[in-house]
């Protein structure tokens, strides 16, 4: 299947999903998740119409921006971010999705240069215990983004999550849920957040209906992916 025929197949899953709770489809951005696709791959999306695209390893993203700077494109880190990675990241991006802790959101902040715009910020929410899962707890996330809030250079947009990797719909429709609701807490006390950043290839659907306005997708937009 040709990436066009995927790109208008999801197209039409997410007008799906929206019709089913009286949703309109531009209230959900899409974001292609093109983690080790070829810069060549990533060009051809673009070409019809897609705008916003997701990176987890840092040394291929940078690379495939500087192949891409012709294009414009909207780059999204969405990867664990270390603090050896902070200053890449905020001289390429311009979404950085995965903040979990102050002192990488302060160095953002610091290394952000003048001459781009602000850096735009999600936090990460850890909505379950699984091993190896990054996020803020639920119970720390408004200390955090009050903190954040006041940092220059970024702007909080608002949340992102990874939920648990489960066949429980009605778990995961739970934590979607849940996840909403911190949203619309964090948005009425700061008027910058716009953003809920959840929903992936096996449950974008699902987080439609329950709240989410950015969907990060890869597979169903570019195929299986052959790891390196």
């Amino acid at each position: 299947m040709d990436i066009e025929t995927r790109k208008e197949q999801l197209d039409q899953r997410v007008i799906n999903a929206v019709n089913r709770i009286g949703r309109q489809p531009s209230d959900i951005k899409l974001l292609a998740v093109s983690k080790t696709r070829p810069a060549a791959t990533i060009r051809s999306l673009a070409a019809l119409g897609q705008h916003a695209f997701g990176e987890n390893y840092l040394q291929e993203a940078v690379e495939k921006i500087k192949q891409l700077a012709d294009l414009e494109l909207e780059g999204h880190f969405i990867g664990r971010i270390q603090r050896n990675k902070t200053a890449a990241v905020a001289e390429n991006f311009d979404w950085a999705q995965s903040i979990d802790r102050l002192v990488i959101a302060e160095r953002l902040s610091a290394q952000r240069p003048e001459s781009l715009a602000d850096l735009n910020v999600c936090i990460q929410v850890r909505m379950s215990e699984e091993a190896g899962k990054g996020g803020v707890s639920k119970e720390e996330l408004f200390t955090l983004a009050e903190t954040m809030a006041t940092l220059p250079r970024i702007n909080l947009r608002g949340l992102m999550t990874i939920p648990e990797n489960t066949s429980d719909v009605e778990k995961q429709r739970m934590a979607f849920r849940e996840m909403h609701s911190l949203y619309q807490k964090l948005k009425a006390r700061h008027f910058t957040v716009d953003t809920l950043s959840m929903g992936m290839t096996g449950d974008f659907e699902l987080a439609i209906e329950e709240g989410s306005t950015m969907i990060r997708v890869g597979t169903a937009l570019f195929g299986p992916r052959d790891y390196y």
